[in-house]
């Protein structure tokens, strides 16, 4: 299964597969499934096409005409294709007489063929322009004149068609469906058992009366007959879910066998200073979570847990106090953020949290104080010095940083607790590097700002015990959103007098932009959203700062913009003038979507919101409504009110329960963006697999997986298994993995 393409399809369509799908391997052709099957007479159906996606579909000829081009040499080739229900529009460019010839040839009305293309739209009407095809030798369905396909002696997939069933397969401009087909028919046809290892257990298979790997993958890609390939694909897609668990209960079984160093709070001491002086009472979920924790440090065993909660559910509060525990048991917690700006605004919050507890050594320092040391790659000489002498001497009892944290010049006194911030955007490697500053293994406490459905969390996070932070600490404020159409001037003119009207009471406004401004259209710079790219030029700082300024609404309001390209310097700058009151409203990028809290900020305004995905849009309004006034947010869209992205900022709009939206996001945006693959750049390993959809299969592997591993933890007696997980850990198929 790890033999190079090459030696199987040859080396021109071997290049071509990996450099259009990534498919370098044998095995990953062979997993590279079909998205759809199609039955003799089955046609796709045309009703369900969305403009902006790449679609294969299988239709009959319904009308072909044709005309010379005006302006230059060539013809215009009008093509209609049907489902028998819904007719699209093809157009086709032929240069000369002898192009036009040919295709005409194969543009025979009643012949069905497969055409695969962009598609788009003109005057409002679907169609497909010069699409790539590939055309049965059948008209009406039955076979050609001479009881034959011509072409057959292609080895083409409609041969499939012919005899039953045709599979489709996720494609790309310039690698086609039937392209794929071939070369998946190529290997097949050379497979022997031996080549194939399997995976699954005996066990395990007999538990579930699979079938063996290499007759799973024939079933898939070849079914004999109707249903086979759905026993095949339920194999394949528990197959999926035994790898990804038997990778998590062996790291659950490794956790069990490390040791750390208890971390107990003292009488009298750090923590129990900070919770006297608290102005506010901790919420019974932050109790709970607290309780939990604790427990945790003061095992022999390294913490290794989740906490997760609702936007503004006080996790940071949660995190500071297991850190002061771990300080009063005489050990360092170390705060890792993925951004500068989130790394500054901790340092603020927790020193300012703390209050006098943060300055010993210092005038006014409590008798029991700790400092809280800042590391990050821009500091100046002087504070990075300073900052490193702190965390190598102890005496900055918690010390938050960026990746600057992750160098070798960076020592800590007796790290004993990591906590991470939102975990998806460091690796494994990462996590790593941090620990092992630690002279025994240190507790880890991951935190997450996006509600986690219990099916992701079984997938991504399965190898950490999960907490779980739900409720509002009291006086907090409702957040109110609103829909609004771009279009409509009397909805936008109202919407910037909201703003103005919160500005005049003496609050303050977040406007939130996808992009700076000096991308390439439809280069957005925030998330694209569950509709796919278009070539619109979305909102950018640069043009909404401009629009402000001439906004009759807004004159005379105090403005300033921030976005992730600005020197640190200047970033901070901003963040601090606007949680000091002297700036009315940040023009900003999704630079403030965690972390950043600004009290008296009580409205929002998302530009082109319909290109963030759900739990984006939850986050960012999460910013709003963090003190006794109610928040407001506007999600701006230009597109109509029957558009799919318009019905999901209305769902974003309807509720604030995170985990509900949550839940909603993944089965709109698919397992690719929830696990972390999009944020990678990289395919999502699960194929089969869906989360939402499958979660009775999660849990059956899970139970399965820690059977097998609870008698062979290391899997020398599974060396298929053991390879299926190195498979699994390639650098391109492991980023979700690495949130763990």
């Amino acid at each position: 299964m790890a033999e190079p393409l090459a030696r199987s399809v040859g080396a021109p369509t071997a290049e071509a597969l990996g450099g259009h799908l990534g498919l370098e391997t044998v095995g990953d052709l062979l997993r590279h499934y079909p998205r759809d099957y199609r039955r003799r007479g089955q046609l796709t159906d045309l009703s369900g096409l969305e403009v902006g996606e790449h679609v294969t579909v299988l239709a009959r000829v319904a009308s072909v005409r044709h005309r010379p081009m005006k302006q230059r040499h060539g013809f215009v080739v009008d093509v209609v294709v049907t489902d028998g229900a819904t007719k699209v529009p093809l157009t086709f460019f032929p240069r000369h007489k002898g192009a036009l010839a040919h295709l005409q040839r194969e543009m025979v009305v009643g012949r069905p063929g497969l055409f695969s293309g962009k598609v788009g739209a003109y005057r409002g009407v679907l169609q497909l322009v010069h699409p790539e095809h590939h055309m049965s030798g059948s008209r009406d369905g039955d076979p050609g004149a001479d009881g034959t396909d011509d072409l057959a002696a292609e080895g083409a997939a409609m041969d499939d068609f012919l005899t039953g069933v045709l599979p489709i397969y996720p494609a790309t401009q310039g690698m086609q469906s039937w392209t794929v087909a071939k070369a998946v028919h190529l290997v097949l046809d050379t497979l022997r058992e031996e080549d194939v290892p399997e995976p699954l257990p005996d066990m395990v298979l007999a538990r579930h009366g699979f079938p063996g790997l290499l007759d799973a993958l024939r079933a898939a890609h070849r079914p004999g007959h109707p249903g086979q390939e759905e026993q095949a694909l339920e194999r394949l897609r528990y197959e999926e879910a035994f790898v990804l668990q038997a990778e998590l209960a062996r790291r659950r079984l490794r956790t069990g066998t490390q040791t750390a160093v208890p971390r107990r709070p003292v009488d009298g001491g750090l923590l129990a200073a900070f919770d006297q002086q608290l102005p506010f009472a901790l919420t019974d979920g932050q109790r709970e979570v607290g309780q939990e924790i604790a427990a945790d440090l003061a095992r022999t065993a390294p913490m290794h847990r989740l906490l997760q909660g609702e936007v503004g559910s006080g996790k940071t509060v949660v995190a500071l106090r297991a850190m002061l525990a771990v300080v009063d048991a005489g050990g360092q917690a170390a705060l890792l953020a993925p951004t500068e700006v989130l790394a500054v605004q901790h340092h603020r919050s927790l020193t300012a949290m703390l209050g006098d507890l943060a300055g010993a050594g210092t005038l006014g320092g409590a008798d029991v104080a700790t400092r809280v040391a800042l590391l990050t790659g821009s500091q100046g000489a002087r504070a990075r010095r300073e900052a490193l002498l702190q965390a190598a001497s102890g005496e900055a009892g918690i010390v938050v940083g960026t990746h600057a944290l992750l160098q070798d010049a960076v020592q800590l006194a007796d790290l004993g607790l990591v906590v991470v911030d939102e975990q998806h955007r460091f690796g494994v490697e990462q996590r790593d590097a941090l620990r092992a500053k630690a002279s025994a293994v240190p507790h880890l406490l991951v935190m997450t700002a996006t509600p986690i459905p219990r099916t992701v969390a079984m997938t991504s996070f399965g190898d950490l015990e999960t907490s779980v932070l739900r409720g509002l600490p009291a006086g907090r404020s409702p957040i109110a959103s609103h829909a609004v159409n771009a279009g409509n001037a009397a909805w936008v003119a109202r919407m910037w007098q909201r703003v103005r009207e919160e500005v005049e009471a003496g609050r303050q406004a977040y406007v939130v932009c996808p992009t700076i401004g000096d991308e390439a259209p439809g280069d957005g710079g925030g998330d694209r959203g569950a509709d796919g790219p278009d070539d619109r030029v979305l909102v950018s700082t640069v043009a909404v700062e401009a629009l402000l300024a001439e906004e009759p609404s807004l004159a005379g309001v105090r403005r300033a913009v921030l976005h992730g390209r600005m020197p640190p310097e200047a970033k901070d700058a901003v963040m601090r003038a606007f949680a000091a009151g002297e700036v009315d409203v940040l023009v900003a990028t999704t630079v403030v979507e965690v972390g950043v809290d600004v009290p008296n900020a009580t409205c929002m305004v998302v530009m082109d919101a319909d290109r963030f995905g759900i739990s984006q849009l939850h986050q960012l309004r999460g910013r709003v409504g963090r003190g006794r006034h109610p928040g407001t947010c506007f999600l701006l869209t230009p597109l109509p009110g029957d558009a799919p992205a318009v019905t999901r900022l209305m769902s974003v709009a309807a509720t604030t329960d995170g985990f509900a939206l949550a839940e909603l996001d993944l089965e709109t945006r698919g397992e690719g963006d929830v696990l972390g693959a999009r944020q990678s750049g990289a395919r999502s390993s699960l194929r089969l697999l869906r989360v939402v959809r499958d979660g009775h299969v999660i849990a059956d592997a899970r139970e399965d997986a820690a059977e097998v591993l609870a008698v062979d933890p290391e899997l020398r007696r599974h060396p298929a298994l053991a390879g299926a997980v190195t498979e699994l850990l390639r650098p391109q198929h492991g980023q979700f993995l690495e949130r763990g």
